[in-house]
């Protein structure tokens, strides 16, 4: 029986560039760390096991060149298996403790145990300590579609004052993955679904073939899409747009109705490394003393209450491929209401923060890993599809013009453009402004002039991510946000100085270099192209 409409299942993988040489070891690069562990390799170990088992799927999966940045890092990946072991040797003393003091909970500290042995195996042995590898390996198989992202997440429609600056962030981002994946990119993840009007333009030149919005960035396009945002839009650049389908994003989402809140699923904020005795948990954080999360939880949610229950592993599992069935015959009845209503087939896609699964909701990898079963074995209404297949299927869609939006608190930029960080854009212009005159000004540099050109490239990158205002926003490390923000910008200005007045110092532009190295081939002679 042929189907009568697809999902397109869509995980934006990417955490801001935390890299501190200067440091032995740095608090926000457990973000990172924590993202390996509990999301990326889970995720790497569905794909394993659905391949192995013959599940036919698709999923879409952009792969932030920051993230990849730090995925190919040698410094970070040794301080990862450092991460990691230490968690080995956490887990190997849970074991022992629990049989003496807690002895319900043994069985999940070995548990742990044989999970992050696993980790180790996979990061180490099957992929040389480079997840690239891993993730390239599934897309060459025709099972995933990776594409790509704003260089540094920059936020475009508050970048479009130099619509240079977000040329660069998209120019560089196609050029780092193309190095990695060995082919272009051909579809991008617009940071925070940010678009503005000409962003289209500027995705074209670089051969970018297709991106997402939100909902209301199809439903408010001009004319009116026929189909709403069940069938992607075509710009007048020709590149297409793809909508958010609000239906299975509530389901995922919501933290009233969604799955992530079920009361048997594991208590994300209960983690041995605040619940057990100082002196003990001590060598397991960081040296200043500062009480961290080490991915080791004995309680499930339980329910609106102080008090939680021990968590069941098994009760969970249930529940998410409960969880999953019931995804599934949500989309089934969708996607059969909206051939009817279309007379055509429809388009569900469903994006989502691939850090939710795994790191927040701990068995958000199962839920996927049951939705792709089920959805091959069990139903026949509805087939996944990447951006890529779903174009060339049906390359001919309805030419409009999308509508400003983003996503977030009230779907138009608030939360990037508000009272606690609006002070950087003013910054963040006149900077852009400042590398599209260097560029101008020295287009054949080379040797120490070349290096600070490219260095002071990355640093207004760097300044540019839009994590640094979300952070601002959200309160969350505010202080760590603002010195990022303060510190790239401070470099780039003085690099800025130093090259006019040909007073580079070498000395110091080696340090800022092996500091914030990403980007090695940058070319900042896009600046004045």
């Amino acid at each position: 029986m042929e189907e009568k409409g697809y999902l397109m299942l869509v995980l934006h993988a990417h955490l801001p560039y935390v890299r501190h040489p200067e440091h032995e070891e740095f608090l926000e690069e457990d973000w990172f760390f924590e993202g390996v562990t509990e999301t990326y390799i889970p995720l790497i170990h569905v794909f394993e096991g659905l391949v192995r088992d013959g599940v036919d799927f698709r999923m879409t999966m952009s792969l932030s060149p920051t993230l990849v940045s730090m995925f190919v890092d040698p410094l970070l990946q040794s301080r990862y298996l450092r991460h990691l072991e230490s968690l080995i040797e956490l887990s190997e003393k849970e074991i022992q403790r629990t049989k003496k003091s807690d002895p319900n909970f043994q069985y999940l500290a070995q548990m742990y145990h044989q999970n992050f042995l696993k980790v180790r195996e996979t990061f180490v042995d099957k992929y040389n300590y480079n997840l690239v590898n891993a993730f390239k390996k599934f897309q060459d198989a025709g099972f995933l579609e990776i594409i790509t992202c704003g260089a540094t997440h920059g936020f475009f429609p508050l970048m479009m004052v130099q619509p240079q600056a977000v040329r660069v962030q998209i120019q560089t981002a196609v050029e780092h993955y193309t190095q990695h994946f060995g082919r272009t990119p051909r579809g991008i993840w617009l940071p925070e679904c940010g678009y503005t009007p000409g962003v289209d333009d500027l995705l074209k030149e670089a051969g970018i073939k297709f991106f997402f919005v939100d909902t209301h960035g199809v439903q408010y396009a001009e004319p009116r899409p026929k189909y709403s945002n069940f069938a992607p839009i075509i710009c007048p650049s020709g590149v297409a747009a793809f909508g958010r389908d609000q239906e299975s994003s509530k389901q995922v989402w919501s933290s009233e109705e969604g799955y992530p809140g079920d009361f048997n699923y594991r208590e994300f904020y209960r983690d041995i490394g605040f619940d057990l005795d100082f002196d003990y948990i001590k060598p397991y954080i960081h040296k200043d003393g500062i009480r961290i999360n080490t991915s080791i939880k004995y309680y499930r949610i339980t329910g609106k209450t102080n008090h939680k229950e021990p968590y069941n592993p098994q009760w969970a599992a249930e529940k998410a491929a409960e969880h999953a069935g019931n995804f599934m015959f949500n989309r089934e009845r969708q996607v059969e209401h909206l051939y009817g209503a279309m007379g055509e087939k429809p388009l569900v896609v469903a994006p989502y923060d691939a850090e939710l699964f795994g790191h927040w909701w701990y068995e958000g990898p199962e839920w996927i890993n049951m939705l792709f079963r089920k959805t091959c074995y069990d139903q026949n209404v509805y087939r996944t599809i990447t951006p890529s297949e779903y174009l060339e299927r049906y390359p001919n869609r309805q030419v409009c013009s999308p509508s400003l939006s983003s996503w977030g608190y009230k779907g138009y930029c608030e939360v990037w453009l508000e009272g606690s960080n609006d002070w950087v854009y003013r910054h963040l212009h006149k900077a852009a402004e400042r590398m599209t005159e260097l560029a101008h000004t020295y287009p054949q540099a080379d040797g120490l002039l070349e290096r600070a050109l490219k260095q002071a490239a990355r640093e207004l990158l760097l300044a540019q991510s839009s994590d640094w205002a979300f952070i601002m926003k959200t309160g969350t490390v505010v202080e760590y946000a603002v010195k990022r923000t303060k510190t790239h910008l401070w470099r780039f200005n003085k690099l800025y100085a130093d090259i006019k007045q040909n007073q580079i110092v070498e000395e110091w532009l080696w340090d800022v270099e092996s500091k914030d190295n990403l980007f090695p081939d940058i070319n900042y002679r896009l600046y004045a192209s």
